[in-house]
């Protein structure tokens, strides 16, 4: 995975930021039409979009920051905020909810002490609801990371969160 700063980048003390910008200039031919491809790469490597990074991307393409802002606001895909180490993302669609995700949902929000779309105090995880993961024959789903777990029920879910701060443990 590549390094996520999980830290408030300074505008006077980025050089996470004066690498983007290198790297922007390298890969792209900073036009408009690659503003998305361009705010992807950034957030991939800062793990979410400060400011700065917006700013810098604005300057490099020519678009007025609030056209930059208005896109990064529009899709849901991007994070002006930085996010924790596992991100966990509970399906909200239909056969989900009959299936019990609502109760699922319930039940980390309490063990995590944290509510949809907050990050755990020790930034380890950020949970997310999503309308439909499009995988009803598994509901309910829930997803960590990009592994999807299917057929979940409370307990399986809070152990999957216990097992993973386990492992984080461990290496340290």
């Amino acid at each position: 995975m590549d390094q996520v700063i999980r830290k408030e980048l300074s505008v006077e003390c980025a050089p996470e930021i004066d690498d983007l910008v290198a790297e922007i200039r390298r890969k792209f031919e900073r036009r408009a039409d690659e503003l998305i491809p361009m705010l992807q790469m950034a957030q991939k490597t800062l793990g979410f979009l400060p400011e700065q990074a917006l700013l810098e991307i604005a300057r490099l393409t020519g678009l007025p920051a609030a056209k930059v802002f208005g896109t990064v606001t529009f899709y849901a895909q991007f994070r002006l905020q930085p996010v924790g180490r596992h991100i966990i993302r509970v399906c909200r669609g239909t056969a989900c909810h009959v299936k019990g995700s609502d109760r699922i949902l319930d039940d980390l929000q309490d063990h995590l002490q944290i509510a949809p779309g907050q990050t755990t105090r020790e930034g380890l995880f950020t949970l997310e609801t999503v309308a439909c993961f499009g995988s009803c024959a598994l509901a309910p789903i829930m997803v960590v990371n990009d592994s999807v777990y299917g057929s979940m029920n409370r307990s399986r879910a809070l152990k999957l969160l216990d097992d993973i701060r386990a492992r984080e443990q461990a290496r340290v």
